[in-house]
């Protein structure tokens, strides 16, 4: 039933502005973040907004005039009065204002909402963690706004300053007297002791129907004294800290914050700026959303700086951020509290030394995120130690743990902590770690990589650094899955080398990750890693390096169509074979020779070439290699046409290499014979041959060859009138070109599909 008087003329106005809009409640509150049922009480007469900006809010959606909103004023600031006056007792109302713009977090806000229904006889406790600048406040407050209509007998707030810069974080005891007072207790009857205050405030404050939210708390001593003891409570927290013992020993839900996705921070800089303005300028939109990286306090300083400089274009303000080491000045403004150093500040202020110091490094760490064993080189210590510092910076909201044993940094977070890195660490100590840390990924790609092909001849490496313990690999599927995870931190490490002019790891890192590119058909990655690999052996006085790199670059470029200029490298490797005597260096450069001009369509070149460095291999009696030719050759003829001779020379391979125990090269050779067999139409040999290279290119995770051999397959089964089996074998062809960026072949394979369709 509603209140008489002002509370009724305020709903009734309120009412009739939603009625002449035509929205329904489900509209306004997607215009307005309000619930909406706390909009059905509001146009009742059953609750008054305790703030004025939750009222204009409502009245701008439905369309009213200036004119309409000062009366609203009017009205609502005597319904207040009257509302406040009904009861009989103060009702206390300590929320600050909502957030005037708001995106997203629906699922977040979802989970707060959850809780109350999942524990209705005991306090709702749901303790919102994350980063400085996440939106840990704004959610908070935005929910308690929302769901006003749920504590008529009030709400609490304070801010526990638990990371404040200035001062001190708020004692218990003196949030505890706040609320008490603001509950109408008279000062001089609350007591001096603390214990007794809080029996106090939870005797009062028992049986209602009340929020508190405690904001920015520093750990959970500082909040337990103002937990409540009724279950008709709910409690919201937010903390830079994971407050886990409030899980653990009070029922608390756990909210995690991350930053929001791409489409939210579109909406939050659309609250801010308008729709028109980012439409005007969709790339420079694009850019300042990538370069926010989804952090809430960065889109509202970029927005502050776009509103108070209108005539300033976006692409503007996005060309200040656009340098990636000067990125932070461009987020420092006058106010401390959104000012994104100062707000990291906070939190970098409170770890411990050591600590501090592993969190400077982690900015140090080149590529998207780090797993436990490189961040214990890094840091220099064991992975239990490292595991402590780690727990303690995601404890801080500094890092996230995103996948077990993996962590990541937000973007501005690693600026800042590199920032802090140059300032408080020595260059030595900067030196050594990055040392460790390449040392680490070094030692153990190459242990990777001679799993993947131990059959390629090695180089040397030397012992790593003290204090760096590679990972260990113990098997191939492992290796398979190390290189994965680690591909574009080995990618980014090998660039960091380079640019710190290590000549020699950079030329290593580039090896060590061949033979995972070429099985992974990671063709362009491959062509950068040597291109980086050559620019850095050319500063070593090692000819044979410099060939063996100026060979790889050669084949990487003809792997990417560049046919003259990776002919130019391979010359110049020949050369310098040549010029050292090192037959085995001329004969995988004449191999080389041999598939770059079977690629332009000159087969009878690239079996000149394959001969050649059969007759060498045979020389220096390496069998491996010699089947591995024996092979290119059989090849080469079937492109000229000469299948029988083929089949002779591929047969032999076959041979040779299950001889030696050389399985890549039988699964290589397995395909050659059934193209061979397809070819000469004996389709069941060559499905017979091409499900047997299939069983091992699986097992060694040789993912390009894999998807070749099966169009191949279906190419057999097709010409046998199988057609399920060619649809499904080209099916799995088709997702591997796909992840392969094969277009060509993906191309193929469609057309292929829609015809044994149309057949089928």
């Amino acid at each position: 039933m509603s209140l008489s008087g002002h509370v009724d003329a305020f709903a009734r106005a309120l009412a009739e502005l939603k009625r002449r809009s035509g929205r329904s409640y489900r509209t306004l509150g997607e215009r307005t973040g309000l619930s909406s049922s706390g909009l059905h009480r509001f146009c009742q007469g059953l609750a008054v907004p305790e703030h004025f900006e939750v009222v204009a809010r409502i009245a701008r959606a439905c369309g009213a005039t200036k004119a309409e909103l000062v009366e609203l004023h009017r009205l609502w600031a005597m319904a207040t009065s009257e509302s406040a006056g009904a009861h009989d007792e103060p009702v206390a109302r300590q929320l600050p204002a909502p957030p005037a713009r708001f995106a997203g977090r629906e699922r977040e806000l979802a989970h707060v909402t959850a809780a109350l229904a999942a524990q209705p006889a005991a306090v709702v406790i749901s303790a919102i963690s994350g980063a400085g600048g996440i939106g840990k406040t704004w959610l908070a407050l935005h929910w308690a706004h929302r769901n006003l209509h749920l504590f008529p007998d009030g709400q609490l707030h304070v801010d526990l300053r638990g990371f404040d810069p200035t001062g001190s974080p708020v004692p218990p005891e003196a949030a505890v007297r706040g609320f008490l007072e603001a509950m109408g207790v008279a000062p001089a009857t609350i007591p001096t002791d603390p214990q007794a205050q809080a029996g106090l405030y939870r005797s009062v404050i028992a049986g209602k129907r009340m929020l508190v939210v405690l904001d920015n708390a520093r750990d959970t001593a500082q909040v337990v004294p103002l937990l409540p003891g009724s279950p008709t409570c709910t409690v919201l927290i937010t903390s830079r800290r994971r407050l886990t013992r409030l899980v653990t020993a009070h029922g608390a839900r756990q909210v995690d914050l991350d930053v929001l996705p791409e489409g939210e921070a579109r909406n939050l800089l659309a609250r801010h700026l308008g729709a028109d303005r980012l439409a005007a300028d969709p790339r420079a939109v694009d850019d300042l959303v990538a370069f926010c990286a989804g952090l809430p306090l960065a889109l509202g300083i970029v927005a502050a700086r776009a509103t108070s400089h209108p005539e300033f274009s976006l692409a503007a303000l996005a060309d200040e951020l656009r340098d990636h080491a000067g990125r932070l000045d461009a987020f420092n403004i006058d106010d401390a509290e959104a000012n994104l150093r100062a707000v990291f500040s906070w939190s970098y202020r409170a770890l411990a030394e050591r600590t501090a110091a592993a969190f400077g490094l982690l900015g140090l760490a080149p590529g998207p995120d780090i797993g436990l064993p490189a961040a214990a080189a890094l840091i220099g210590t064991s992975t239990a130690e490292a595991r402590v510092r780690l727990r303690d910076l995601e404890a801080e909201s500094l890092v996230q743990e995103h996948t077990p044993g993996r962590y990541r940094m937000h973007d501005l977070v690693r600026l800042y902590a590199a920032e802090q890195a140059a300032r408080d660490l020595a260059e030595p100590v900067r030196h050594d770690a990055s040392t460790r840390l390449l040392d680490f990924y070094l030692h153990t790609a190459y242990s990777g990589e001679r799993l993947l092909d131990p059959y390629r001849p090695r180089i040397v490496i030397g012992r790593p650094v003290a204090g760096v313990a590679p990972h260990p690999l113990p098997d191939l599927a492992r290796a398979v899955t190390w290189f994965e995870v680690e591909h574009a931190n080995l990618m980014e490490a090998q660039q960091l080398a380079a640019r710190h002019g290590r000549h020699t790891t950079t030329w290593r890192l580039g090896w060590v990750m061949h033979t995972f590119h070429y099985r992974q058909r990671h063709r362009r990655d491959n062509l950068v890693t040597w291109r980086t690999a050559v620019a850095a052996v050319e500063h070593l006085d090692d000819p044979g390096d410099q060939a063996r790199a100026h060979r790889r670059l050669g084949v990487a470029l003809l792997d990417v169509g560049e046919h003259r200029e990776g002919l130019a490298h391979l010359h110049r490797a020949l050369e310098e074979f040549h010029r050292a005597g090192d037959v085995a260096g001329q004969a995988r450069t004449h191999e080389a020779f041999a598939a770059a001009w079977d690629q332009q369509g000159d087969s009878e070149r690239g079996l000149t070439h394959a001969y050649e460095a059969l007759e060498l291999y045979r020389g220096l009696d390496d069998r491996t290699r010699e089947a591995n030719m024996l092979n290119s050759v059989g090849w080469y003829h079937a492109a000229l046409g000469d299948l029988t001779r083929a089949a002779e020379y591929c047969t032999a391979a076959l041979a040779l290499h299950r001889r030696v125990g050389y399985v890549d090269g039988e699964a290589y050779t397995l395909s050659s014979l059934g193209h061979i067999a397809h070819r000469t139409g004996d389709h069941a040999r060559a499905v017979e041959h091409c499900r047997a290279a299939i069983t091992v290119l699986r097992s060694l995770n040789d993912r390009g060859e894999e998807a070749s051999t099966l169009d191949l397959l279906a190419q057999a089964h097709s010409a046998l009138g199988q057609h399920d089996q060619a649809r499904e074998a080209w099916s799995q062809a088709l997702e591997l070109y796909h992840s392969q960026h094969r277009t060509a072949e993906v191309l193929e394979v469609r057309s292929r599909l829609a015809a044994i369709d149309t057949v089928a």
